[in-house]
């Protein structure tokens, strides 16, 4: 039996996947189980280089590692774009907290020629702030913190998502970055009181349990 121009598409999306696997030292997937022979329509897709998150009760932006994005290719693909799903943390302007993506113009005008591994190509450019928009945000809090901030250099990630073809190293001084964060007030080791006045001093040298050096 003759296959329909969707099942073409979804085998060719499926080689071009595996392709890009042996390509890149970034990214791994799976597919879900599918019957028959019939290639697979839903992918589970993990990006591993630096991305940003943030905790909801916190202002502190850490550097994150690995990233799991849910792809379903639903029955109108590829003449409606895909359903994307972010499942672990990111702070990103053009991604919500509940994990829904904003491809820009292709939201809206989607190209049917655009295969899977180039969607995945836009995906970890996301990752890695190599493309954001902070003018039309889905994350306000995150636009705003990209906009501003100076702490940290984009892209978080130097490797084009072909790495292993492209020779680049990975990135290696943000992901041991610590949060970027105020420093915290050094609280004084020893109050002594003289009088009425209250005197701050700071422990410099123990030779003892019983003998303290301080200035």
């Amino acid at each position: 039996m003759r296959e329909s121009p969707r099942i073409r598409r979804l085998r060719t999306d499926l080689k071009a996947l595996e392709q890009l696997r042996e390509e890149s030292s970034i990214i791994e997937f799976e597919v879900a189980r599918t019957t028959h022979d019939a290639p697979p329509e839903s992918y589970s897709i993990t990006f591993r280089g630096n991305g940003l998150w943030r905790a909801d009760s916190s202002s502190d932006v850490f550097v994150r590692e690995q990233h799991i994005v849910h792809i379903h290719l639903g029955a109108a693909y590829p003449r409606m774009m895909p359903e994307l799903a972010w499942k672990t943390p990111i702070f990103h302007p053009n991604i919500s907290g509940s994990g829904v993506v904003c491809l820009g113009g292709y939201g809206t005008h989607w190209v049917p020629s655009l295969n899977l591994d180039e969607l995945c190509g836009m995906l970890w450019d996301m990752i890695r702030y190599q493309n954001y928009d902070v003018e039309s945000p889905y994350n306000r809090e995150a636009a705003l913190w990209a906009k501003t901030q100076r702490s940290l250099r984009l892209p978080v990630d130097d490797r084009p998502i072909r790495d292993r073809i492209a020779g680049v190293a990975p990135t290696i001084q943000e992901s041991a970055r610590p949060p970027i964060t105020a420093v915290p007030v050094k609280e004084p080791d020893v109050l002594f009181i003289d009088g009425e006045e209250v005197v701050e001093a700071e422990v410099v040298e123990s030779s003892s349990e019983d003998i303290l050096f301080i200035d």
